[in-house]
């Protein structure tokens, strides 16, 4: 079904609100791939942050906004982030009464889209988005060599001592599925488990390089992936990708941990 969506396409931009633009994707295909079966093995939430929404109030005075949204891995469907690029757009000449409604119209649309209870916060200029950083060691400078760019679980490797820990990379890369253009992130593995090989994890990372898929569907492939390779008995995997269209998205996964932060990292 994404070659229906406006993704790598010329596209007529809307200035007036228009629900009908938003498109979704199904996320079974993806999930029919990794083989886990009905049940989940883990919680989660796709967390998106859209920077550049306007409206008019009722004065016809722009009013400007970020907005935080958040759908719950158990939703059938994923937004196609063009289409809520498209959808943003789309509020900068119309007049809403509040920011309660600008709110409440993304929750519903959103929620009818993705077939989920969708979480929805608006951000005014008046706060702040201090920059921070992912939890434990980055394992980007550790001595070791990459030549493997298509996604190899077989690179990973564990053992010994039962520890917890928390290991990040900034050296994430994908590709659209569609339109092969790159994905850019970072990520962090925290778990509890055999000790994981830093050289192996960072070369799993790097795997990615030329993998095509969207970015919920890579996190949930990683989280899979060292769970079986690995076998902690707690792991979480969350990624941050950097903007594209004003929007970043940032999908979290996890066996142990429920509610994730929402952490702008110094590339977003």
């Amino acid at each position: 079904m994404t070659h229906e969506s406006p993704l790598g396409k010329s596209t007529t931009y809307s200035s007036q609100y228009d629900p009908e633009l938003l498109f979704a994707i199904s996320r079974a295909e993806s999930r029919r791939k990794l083989d886990f079966g009905a049940d989940l093995p883990f919680t989660g939430w796709d967390i998106w942050n859209a920077w550049e929404l306007t409206w008019l109030n009722a004065g016809g005075v722009p009013q400007v906004a970020m907005v935080e949204i958040r759908v719950p891995a158990t939703s059938p469907k994923i937004i196609e982030s063009k289409s809520l690029k498209l959808y943003c757009n789309s509020f900068c000449m119309t007049a809403f009464e509040s920011i309660a409604d600008v709110r409440s119209a993304i929750r519903n649309d959103l929620g009818r889209l993705t077939e989920s209870d969708v979480e929805v916060s608006l951000t005014t200029a008046t706060g702040e988005s201090p920059v921070e950083e992912f939890q434990g060691q980055c394992i980007d400078s550790v001595d070791t060599k990459c030549n493997i760019y298509t996604v190899d679980a077989s690179l990973l490797r564990s053992g010994g001592e039962t520890v917890s820990n928390a290991l990040h990379s900034h050296l994430l890369r994908s590709l659209c599925p569609v339109t092969d253009q790159p994905d850019i992130g970072s990520v962090l593995v925290s778990y509890r488990g055999p000790r994981i090989d830093r050289a192996s994890l960072l070369q799993y990372i790097v795997s990615y390089r030329e993998h095509n898929d969207f970015h919920e569907a890579c996190v949930e492939r990683m989280f899979v992936d060292i769970l079986e390779r690995c076998q902690p008995e707690a792991l979480t995997v969350y990624a941050r990708y950097q903007r594209r269209g004003g929007i970043d998205i940032n999908p979290f996964r996890s066996n142990f941990e429920q509610v994730p932060p929402n952490t702008r990292l110094w590339r977003q």
